[in-house]
């Protein structure tokens, strides 16, 4: 037992500590003033969601781009409240003649939000899809930074930075870590040349790369994942040609849950994905995460039937908090924010418990989301 202990903890720290060499190989991005070129389709799926899209259009409005460069594609996924109109009514009155259109989803998947991004992808005039949520706030050279980037790298894809608007509650602050931790991930992994993760709130990609890979066929069954597999598509295709957009200009942030119980079951639909994905980095990655977690719970009980496996558990438990507080510190670097002390601690004991609910939870596939129940489905 002390043995299991001691290689865990070796594979865990090695594996983090890889990554966070993939973090600080990652170049941050400094655009200078380009002369505006690259055309841009906006698709933002809603579902319910007029409490948060004044937020969103009010950051529409403020883009410094040349309108006549981009176009905004909100597609309505079944709403049942009035996000459709309070579109309208709030862009209907922007200074400039904003090109937008407000269409509706068509359904064909197992998969709303593919089958939104498909149905949009199919009507958009320019050639680079830009993918953001109704719940998202757009800083204000997004687009100039995504168009400096495309004109440096000529890429296929590029994933960009999310962050979280959180107050001062442990609730939000724990989200926020988590967040910032899955960060660093995908960071880490585009700086090793192996991207992993990226995030459908603030992902671009070419539409002529997204048709030759046929779009979302072999995983529409899927509900979530329109951003996981869109990047292992991708990455196939393309290997040299995916990007990381690092820069604080281009960073996208969004709102938190608002319970612990929309917090697990977020993350369960995130998971529900894992057994799809074909990225063998990926899975390996997510066993050595899970097993390090599981023994912070199990080597409590562990060392009561052997009382000499104590130091080893806690020496492996000091090392894992501090690389943990370490990776996640480089988050807080870039994102320009600091680290709660008490907030960080809590949350690294925290963590393995809702990862092992997540982890069980995610078995049988099934949830519920924005109203709808979500069923496994096998291809």
């Amino acid at each position: 037992m002390i043995l299991a202990v001691i290689v865990i903890g070796l594979i865990y720290f090695i594996s983090i500590g890889i990554l966070l060499i993939g973090n600080l190989q990652l170049p941050e991005f400094s655009s200078e003033e380009k002369t505006p070129k690259n055309r841009f389709s906006i698709i933002i799926p809603f579902r319910n969601e007029a409490q948060h899209l004044p937020k969103l259009l009010a950051s529409i409005q403020k883009l410094e781009y040349p309108f006549t460069l981009f176009e905004i594609i909100f597609v309505d996924d079944d709403s049942e409240d009035a996000s459709a109109n309070s579109i309208q009514e709030a862009l209907v009155s922007y200074p400039k003649p904003l090109n937008y259109s407000v269409i509706s989803n068509i359904r064909v998947t197992g998969s709303p939000k593919k089958d939104a991004i498909t149905t949009a992808v199919n009507i958009a005039k320019h050639d680079w899809i830009l993918t953001t949520d109704a719940d998202c706030q757009l800083p204000q050279k997004w687009l100039a930074t995504y168009d400096a980037f495309i004109q440096e790298n000529d890429p296929k894809l590029v994933a960009g930075p999310v962050d979280l608007e959180v107050d001062i509650t442990f609730l939000q602050h724990y989200q926020q870590l988590d967040s910032w931790s899955l960060q660093s991930v995908t960071r880490g992994s585009f700086g090793l040349a192996d991207p992993l993760l990226c995030n459908g709130a603030n992902l671009a990609y070419k539409k002529d790369a997204y048709k030759a890979v046929n779009g979302f066929a072999g995983n529409d069954h899927i509900a979530s994942g329109d951003d996981i597999f869109m990047l292992e598509k991708m990455k196939k295709a393309f290997p040299n040609e995916m990007y990381y957009l690092k820069s604080e200009e281009a960073i996208v942030t969004t709102r938190p849950q608002k319970n612990w119980t929309s917090v697990v079951r977020q993350r369960i639909r995130w998971a529900s994905k894992t057994s799809q994905q074909k990225t063998l980095t990926s899975k390996v990655l997510g066993v050595i995460i899970f097993t390090s977690n599981l023994l912070v719970i199990a080597g409590v009980a562990l060392c009561f039937i052997q009382k000499e496996l104590l130091p080893f558990y806690i020496s492996f438990l000091v090392g894992k908090v501090l690389i943990d507080t370490i990776f996640l510190f480089r988050s807080a670097i870039f994102f320009k924010k600091t680290l709660h002390p008490f907030y960080t601690l809590l949350s690294s004991f925290l963590y393995p418990f809702i990862t092992l609910c997540v982890v069980f939870g995610s078995f049988s596939g099934s949830y519920r989301w924005k109203g709808r129940f979500y069923k496994k489905r096998i291809n």
